[in-house]
């Protein structure tokens, strides 16, 4: 074997080859370091002792369904200025590793299409060293993502698993990247963010948050020059929630079977969009028997229509009229969860008319938390919460089909 597809094949320079040995399906290649000044891998001195050589053999990139190792004696040295006795230190390999910095990317590249285990099986090593190569790669290149030219950010919060098991996720709305990664949910989860984000000087100028107290609280308190955007889908649902409410109430004091039978199964049709029924499965028809039953459930659902011209208006004075008017229609229904939701409405109306100053909202971020949970679902779980916050970190570049 020449030096040089020793080099352009493997990654190696600076050494010479000896010898291949063909042992029990193995291909080894044994290769000695050429003439080269010693130095301590601590201090760098070249003030050294030999103290003997360690004969060490590192997995490489195989051959066919062979595997490959690279056989080297290293030398041991004793520094005489910091007094410590080490092995030099190899180019091709990284500090304490079996296996090349070939493999490794090897590793990484065949770890875009297939699973952890599925490279490990092919590789002939273990999960824990596909594991570990992953991490090392995410936690230097995702660990302490750069925050001084974020200005719009998207704040939301992921439920991981059961037993109430919560992450907070903050999304930069520029790239798409995540940029923080928090245990638990609410103000204390975001409290690290905050503390780097003050570090890095970064103008914030909107936030994208729900209608949380505690992620308004926390946004006003840390980043008082920022514009609050409620996001109008989670105004939506909300809306929806209570219509879901209203339903199930309307549905127990039903009298007679007939008007039970009407209301049942109509939950999806009251939350879903006017234009998105079904004609051919005559979703409208059975709409219009329910609503036709109840005036309340009636009322509720063409407000509920309504509230969506808040988001279609020229300009936020237009929206505004548009707002108060729905506040004022809702107050006047005399249905009680109406008139809760009106009042939740206008103590937050400067933050869903501030969507005209900066149109921005969490969807981006909810198509994310939809990633992450495919994440989870297909490595079945995580048990390093670490590794696992690495991988969300990286996966606005995931342009290939998630893995495990």
């Amino acid at each position: 074997m020449s030096t040089s597809l020793l080099y352009h094949g493997f990654g190696i320079n600076g050494y010479q080859y000896v010898r291949t040995i063909y042992r029990k399906g193995k291909i080894i290649f044994c290769i000695i370091p050429k003439a080269f000044s010693l130095r301590c891998p601590i201090c760098g001195s070249k003030r050294v002792k030999r103290r003997g050589t360690k004969t060490r053999m590192f997995r490489t990139i195989p051959i066919g369904l062979k595997s490959v190792f690279i056989q080297i004696p290293i030398q041991r040295i004793e520094c005489l200025c910091c007094n410590v006795i080490r092995q030099v230190k190899i180019k091709f390999a990284e500090w304490r590793r079996s296996y090349t910095k070939a493999f490794e990317r090897y590793a990484l590249a065949l770890s875009k299409h297939m699973t952890i285990l599925d490279v490990a099986n092919h590789l002939g090593v273990s999960w824990d060293t596909i594991k570990d190569i992953q991490k090392r790669y995410l936690a230097k290149k995702y660990k302490r993502p750069r925050l001084k030219n974020i200005t719009r950010i998207a704040i939301d919060e992921i439920s991981i698993g059961k037993g109430h098991r919560y992450l907070t996720v903050v999304l930069d709305l520029k790239t798409g990247a995540v940029i923080f990664v928090g245990d638990g949910r609410g103000v204390d989860s975001l409290k690290p963010f905050f503390k780097r984000l003050k570090y890095s000087k970064a103008e914030i100028k909107a936030v994208a948050i729900d209608m949380s107290p505690s992620y308004i609280a926390a946004v006003l308190e840390n980043l008082p020059d920022s514009t609050i955007v409620f996001d109008h889908f989670h105004v939506i649902k909300l809306l929806n929630d209570n219509l879901s409410e209203l339903r199930r109430a309307i549905h127990r004091e039903a009298e007679g079977p007939l008007q039970k039978k009407v209301l049942k199964g109509t939950r999806w049709l009251l939350l879903k969009n006017s234009y998105n029924l079904n004609e051919q499965k005559n979703e409208k028809e059975r709409l219009e028997e329910a609503l036709s039953l109840n005036k309340p459930l009636a009322t509720a659902y063409y407000l509920k229509e309504d509230l969506r011209q808040v988001w279609s208006q020229v300009c936020k004075s237009d929206a505004k009229t548009v707002l108060t008017d729905w506040i004022k229609k809702a107050q006047s229904t005399g249905i009680a969860i109406l008139q809760k939701f009106a009042k939740t409405l206008a103590g937050h109306a400067f933050g869903i008319l501030n969507y005209y100053d900066y149109p921005i909202s969490t969807g981006p971020l909810e198509g994310t938390n939809n990633k992450i949970k495919t994440l989870q679902k297909q490595a079945y779980g995580y048990r390093d919460m670490d590794f696992f916050k690495l991988k969300i970190y990286g996966l606005h570049e995931a342009r290939y089909a998630l893995v495990g």
